[in-house]
This record gives structure tokens, sequence and C-alpha cells, in this order.
């Protein structure tokens, strides 16, 4: 009797030996089978365990060991959506815990042109497609409850770096958005662009412009106040930037890349078009750098009012007070441009 207790005590022992070594493999051993180090794993807002598991299948070993913690640990009752970290060598245990920790995106961007371009530099870093991020921005409830239009919203967005969650929606990221341009327009910033009649964007709207013509620092403000005198006195700003806009707008080709603007180039028909248009075109041309928008609105004092690329010293610009003087420096910067061979 004793030696079949000990038989049957010993056989449970063996079994439960074996128990723990099933769930010790469940648990704690490897189940991941991809070979970089770590990846970011999107799940779509609304999606089912089912769903999950599709996604999952070509980095998981074993999805069987997955699907048995996965289900004790209550996951298929409680899918999150977002963008979560997993890392090579993990475990069952540890994949069904990353899955719970939505990972932030570290979402930049800059030098877009227009909306189109920065719709669609958002969706390729969260989840909204272009078309749903284009619709939002361009609610007309919206904009008008905001003060913007279906041109002048584009200056909303500041270039930048925003940490926001991957599965973030379209019209939360537009507050998002809203809440950083109210941020950055300070009652100081405000009240500069009230002593220069300004609106917040028509300060942007300006510093487009300024932001095209140059990446030299520096004289962005001299820029900026060439641009502020030819408002002020009523004068077209003759601004190539907007030509080329115009021309890129006309062949919708935002790609091509204008080095020279010819002069029957000058009387393109368009709202943008600041030869033929006097005052500032509808929007924002680009999206200005912060320090573009400063420059506007501590713009330099000077008389002057014509200014074109220097020959001498690449990268920056010649001024002129005096349309006699402009013409000259032109001519130079002309002439050279022919010497290149820069027909476009």
């Amino acid at each position: 009797m004793v030696l079949n207790r000990n038989k049957i005590i010993k056989c449970l022992g063996i079994v439960f030996f074996f128990f723990v070594a099933i769930v010790y493999i469940k648990f704690f051993t490897s189940d991941t089978n991809f070979e970089k180090k770590e990846l970011y794993v999107e799940i779509p807002t609304g999606s089912k365990y089912q769903d999950v598991e599709k996604i999952l299948s070509p980095l998981v070993k074993n999805m069987s060991d997955f699907e048995f913690i996965a289900k004790r640990r209550s996951y298929p009752e409680n899918v999150r959506a977002g963008r979560f970290l997993i890392k090579s060598g993990m475990s069952a245990f540890q994949l069904v815990s990353a899955l719970r920790r939505n990972v932030p995106v570290k979402l930049a961007f800059n030098n877009q042109e227009r909306l189109e371009n920065l719709c669609e530099r958002l969706s390729s870093q969260i989840e909204p497609n272009s078309k749903k991020l284009m619709n939002t921005f361009r609610d007309s409830v919206f904009l008008q409850k905001n003060g913007f239009n279906k041109e002048s919203v584009f200056a909303m967005f500041l270039a930048n770096t925003y940490e926001v969650y991957w599965d973030i929606s379209a019209e939360k990221f537009r507050t998002k958005m809203l809440d950083e341009y109210n941020s950055f327009w300070t009652k100081d910033r405000i009240a500069k662009a009230t002593a220069l009649n300004l609106t917040p964007v028509q300060v942007i709207t300006i510093a487009s412009i300024v932001h095209k013509e140059s990446v030299k620092k520096s004289e962005r403000p001299t820029i900026a106040g060439v641009y502020l005198n030819r408002f002020v006195k009523g004068m077209p700003l003759q601004a190539d930037p907007t030509v080329i806009y115009a021309l890129k707008m006309r062949d919708n080709n935002f790609d091509q890349v204008i080095k020279r603007v010819l002069y029957n180039d000058l009387f393109i028909k368009s709202p943008y078009n600041t030869y033929i248009n006097i005052g500032l075109p509808p929007g924002p041309i680009s999206m200005p750098d912060v320090d573009a928008i400063d420059a506007v609105l501590n713009p330099k004092k000077h008389d002057y009012l014509y200014f074109c690329a220097s020959v001498e010293k690449f990268g920056y610009h010649i001024f002129a007070a005096t349309y006699e003087q402009h013409q000259v420096n032109a001519k130079k910067y002309a002439d050279w441009l022919n010497l290149q061979g820069t027909k476009r």
C-alpha cells in the first residue's frame, strides 16, 4: 500500500515537472521570429484578436504558445489599437505585455509646400490617411470657427517635432495643431504683428516667401524688411517664389525644380502671382520655420525696395533702394545665369 502511494506521488511529481516545464516554455522562452533587434507593430483602430494574429504571424515563432498566454491574460477581449515595440527574443508572455504599451510617435514635418504634401507626410507617420486628414483640416465649420479658410489653414501647422500616439484621430491631431499654433502666438508675437498691421496668418504668409528666398538666417530680417516696405507702399511684392508656386500649381507638379523664373512666367494668371496681384497671396507658399516667422516680426528697418541674388557671395543677396540700382544688380545675375546655361 505504501509502495503504491510512493509510486503515485512519484508519477504526480513527474507530471507536475512536465507541466511546469511546458508552462515555463510557453511563458518565458523566446517566441519571436525576426532578425532585427526590435521593431514596431501597428494595430489599426477597431482590430479584433484575429486581426492581431494575422499581423503577428510572420513575427512569432509559435502562435499556439502566444494564443495560450494571450487567452490566460484576457488579451483577446482587450485588444488595443496603436504602435507597439517588440524586441527579438521576447517570450509569449512579454509579447502580450508589449501589446498593452502604446508607444508614442516622434512626428516631424517641415519644408512642406502645401497642405496636400503635409497630409501625405503625416499619413506616413500616423494612422489617419491623407484623405481623412485633408477633409478634417478643411472642414468648413472648423475653418469658420477659427478664422481660417482653405488656403490659409496651412499657416496653422508649425514646422517642428511633436509626440503623438500613432492611432490619434484626425480630429484630435487637428486640435493638437491648433493648440500648438495658439501657444506659439504669444502676447509678445501678437503685439509685434499688430504693430505691423498684420494678422498672424499674414505674418506666416510673408514668412513663407522669406523662407523660400533665403536659407541665410542673418539676411532674412533684411528680406522681410523689403517685402514689408513694398506692402506698406501698396507696391506688388514681385516675389519670384510666388511665381514658382503658381507654375507648380498650374502644372499640378510640386516635385519639379524651377531654378529660373522667365519673363513670360511673370504674367501667369494666378492669385499666387505677386507680380500681377497687389497684396499677399491667398495663403502661405511653404511651411516657414520659426526663424523666418520671427524675421518678419523683427524686420530690419531700411529703405530697400529691391534685391536679387549675389554673384559674388553665393547664397546671399544684393539690396537696392532704387529701381535703377536694382537693374544693374539684376543684369549681373542674369548674365551669370546665362553663362551657367541655366534656362529654367
